[in-house]
């Protein structure tokens, strides 16, 4: 037990340099070990490491004893305060001689120790605590722009990461119902630099971020929100009027629409103000009237004049009633106006030889 508590000079110098002397004086095995004290240590001057963000690789000389059968690794977390030495791993193979501690917190100081094993269980005095420090997380995604104005769409660009750890981008974006942020999209290559996010509302804004992830799952601390808003529908036509008395005919005449990327109008038509809508007509920009010549008359017709932009989006609108009439009841408006107006003369004849 005395030899788990051993410090190397090593480990020493550097607990020193980091202001922790005595991290390493108080370090205890989480269940006591049964030591042969006659069994051969693992060579303590051999231990190699490579550490990375959450791993940290191993390799040291293995033991030439035949009693052995294997090692044990033993960690503790030297950062959190612990003074517990926690078995990680049995190797049940004497001829091994590397070792991959996975699952560990980067930029933080680990402490090892490990020790030769025989078959009954039996261990032998453990090597000095081996210290080794884990990376620091990769760096968040940087540059990172929402394209709005986009038909039910919002384009996500960002800046390729320079880390060539990074393995895949998560792209999150909040959700307003919950209150929280949720995945939208993976990414899996490094020079993948672009998403777009569509089947969106018109007119509305979302929030998104990006979260870089490495090869072994460390997520870097996520980018800045960015904010993109979707395109909005265009404006309805202004103005319209539809004619109630013209014979087997309907006359409809509109303003143009104030956006200014309408590229066309459709009229569309139904025997009911809500709804059986269909396009009979469609017109270009530059045109704001048409005639509906219809064989009903008298007959009572909806029409809806939908501004339509070059990306395809349609104004909304309601319907408008317009009716034609008979050629019959067109000449009785005819004649009774053509009565008035000579009895307007009659009248007025009269009042002159007064």
């Amino acid at each position: 037990m005395t030899n788990l508590m051993k410090i190397t000079s090593l480990t020493a110098l550097i607990l020193l340099l980091n202001g922790c002397t005595n991290a390493l004086d108080n370090i205890i095995p989480e269940s006591k070990p049964r030591i042969n004290e006659t069994l051969e240590v693992v060579n303590y001057s051999s231990i190699k490491s490579i550490p990375d963000m959450a791993t940290v690789g191993f390799e040291w000389e293995k033991v030439s004893d035949p009693r052995v059968v294997g090692y044990n690794f033993y960690r503790t977390e030297l950062d959190k305060g612990s003074n517990e030495l926690k078995l990680v791993k049995i190797i049940d193979n004497k001829y091994a001689t590397h070792y991959v501690d996975k699952g560990l917190e980067p930029k933080t100081r680990y402490a090892y120790q490990i020790s030769s094993i025989t078959k009954d269980g039996m261990e032998s005095r453990t090597t000095d605590a081996y210290v080794v420090q884990t990376l620091p997380r990769i760096t968040p995604v940087e540059f990172i722009q929402a394209i709005s104005n986009l038909p039910h769409s919002v384009k996500l660009i960002w800046r390729p990461h320079t880390d060539k750890r990074v393995g895949y981008y998560r792209i999150e974006k909040y959700n307003t119902l919950i209150n929280e942020w949720i995945l939208l999209k993976t990414l899996n290559d490094r020079l993948q630099v672009e998403y777009v996010d569509d089947n969106l509302d018109n007119n509305t804004s979302y929030k998104y971020r990006i979260k870089a992830f490495s090869f072994d799952d460390v997520e870097a601390a996520p980018s800045k929100t960015v904010i993109g808003k979707t395109k909005a529908l265009p404006s309805n036509p202004v103005n319209i009027r539809i004619s109630n008395s013209e014979p087997r005919k309907i006359a409809i005449s509109w303003g143009a629409s104030p956006s200014d990327d309408v590229v066309k109008y459709e009229i569309h038509r139904s025997t009911f103000s809500a709804f059986g809508y269909t396009k009979i007509k469609e017109v270009n920009a530059n045109t704001f009237e048409y005639i509906d010549s219809t064989e009903n008359s008298g007959k009572t017709y909806y029409y809806k004049i939908i501004a339509v932009d070059k990306d395809g989006l349609e104004s909304t609108s309601d319907g408008i009633q317009g009716m034609s009439t008979s050629n019959e009841l067109s000449k009785q408006n005819t004649n009774l106006a053509k009565t008035e107006q000579i009895n307007i003369d009659s009248v007025s004849q009269k009042t002159n030889l007064l």
